[in-house]
């Protein structure tokens, strides 16, 4: 990802050019510790820029936990904070890219869009973990009246499958590159037709982390129309066993077993499995009532939370634990006297939100954007502002 190394320069003349700058907005120092953080506007977006002091070269670099979407975007402000810091440039990596990022597709879509969507289709299924595509690409193929929503963390899996639906012509599969179990928190009830599950890690070692779990199938049969089902496809007898357990737990479920069952595609690992010959099981959870609307009312605002004396030495140094969910103040900054950058992780266990709260004397915000609206989100946001208030200071 795009950097520079520059020759050691006086950091204090960051602090000095923020007043003449045209994109930086401010510089906040780490507290033990000797890196720096540059706010920056540039291209419509708000993100940060990294500093760090190293002996023979300091570096300059991209954020992770604020980066804009548009490589190019950073690039251009690295360039451009060089400049007005008259820097010594000794390497460089930001020579500007005009071919298309790799998730730049239109059938790309990140969580935070599903906040406000529109579904181009009546009908839409799931895919959770789709791997090489080829399940996803043929039940949307064959089923062009049914918006095909794919979810994989994988990256790599999902550029492929966005070349795939570029080179196949299809205009009925959007790839989410996010974890399944917080993104069904986003969809309105009673929408879906099918949620399948093909070949899901097993986890034995680490069961929390199954998809498969007594919320994911609370979140499942909401989302799912009537009539509508789960299916469960896996080669692992400790899944299967485990996914049985787990599905007959609630008081009323209608399931169907299959065992060995030919699907009309396969994939190259599930043929490799049968030519093992490995059992592969399918379980499928029907739908059998209409859920009630989805009613989630999430305000990510801090309201009354502000900066007081001495609240950067009273953070939690270790993460806090819940049911269901954690809290961590990673590093603090210091903008000023009476402002703090702080860097938190929360959230999830598996896949954890990592912000920045920029805390003034007046306000508070996150920066650049405002946590994914699930439960377990707002859980951790309220604790993180019951946090930032306690023990204020006189």
């Amino acid at each position: 990802m795009p950097h520079l190394k520059v020759k050691p320069f006086d950091t204090s003349i960051v602090e000095q050019q923020l007043s003449t700058s045209e994109m930086m907005t401010f510089c906040a120092q780490a507290m033990n510790r000797n890196d720096m953080l540059i706010g920056i506007e540039h291209g419509g977006e708000e993100f940060l820029l990294q500093l760090k002091p190293e002996e023979k070269a300091y570096l300059l670099k991209y954020d992770k936990a604020s980066r804009p979407l548009q490589v190019n975007i950073l690039k251009e402000a690295l360039q451009q904070v060089s400049e007005e810091l008259n820097l010594e440039i000794l390497s460089s990596n930001i020579a500007i890219s005009h071919t298309k990022t790799p998730l730049s597709s239109e059938y790309f879509k990140k969580i935070e869009d599903f906040e406000n969507i529109t579904y181009p289709k009546e009908k839409i299924s799931v895919e959770v973990g789709f791997g090489s595509g080829r399940h996803l690409l043929y039940q949307a193929k064959k089923n062009p009246d049914t918006l095909y929503i794919g979810l994989e963390i994988h990256t790599p899996s999902a550029q492929q499958v966005l070349k795939q639906i570029e080179l196949q012509d299809l205009d009925n599969i959007w790839v989410v590159n996010y974890d399944a179990r917080l993104f069904l928190e986003m969809l309105p009830s009673n929408v879906c037709e099918q949620i399948f599950v093909h070949f899901p890690v097993p986890w034995d070692k680490k069961p929390h982390r199954r998809v498969i779990s007594a919320s994911f199938l609370d979140e499942s049969m909401r989302v799912l129309r009537k009539g509508g089902r789960l299916e469960l496809r896996t080669d692992s007898d400790k899944y299967f066993w485990y996914a049985l357990e787990t599905f007959f737990s609630v008081p009323k479920v209608e399931v169907e077993i299959r065992k060995n069952e030919a699907l009309e595609v396969t994939s190259k690992y599930e043929a490799r499995w049968l030519r093992q010959e490995k059992d592969i099981y399918d379980v499928y959870v029907k739908c059998t009532e209409e859920s009630a609307p989805q009613e989630m009312t999430i305000d990510f605002n801090f309201n009354d939370v502000k900066y007081t004396k001495g609240i950067e030495e009273r953070l939690p140094p270790k993460a806090l634990v819940f049911e269901g969910y954690f809290l961590h103040f990673e590093r603090v900054y210091k903008i000023s006297e009476q402002s703090l950058l702080i860097k938190c992780a929360f959230g999830s266990f598996d896949r954890p939100e990592h912000k920045y709260i920029l805390l003034e004397e007046e306000s508070c915000r996150y920066l650049v954007s405002a946590p994914v609206k699930t439960t377990v989100n707002f859980q951790a946001h309220q604790k993180l502002a019951e946090q930032l208030m306690l023990n204020k200071g006189e």
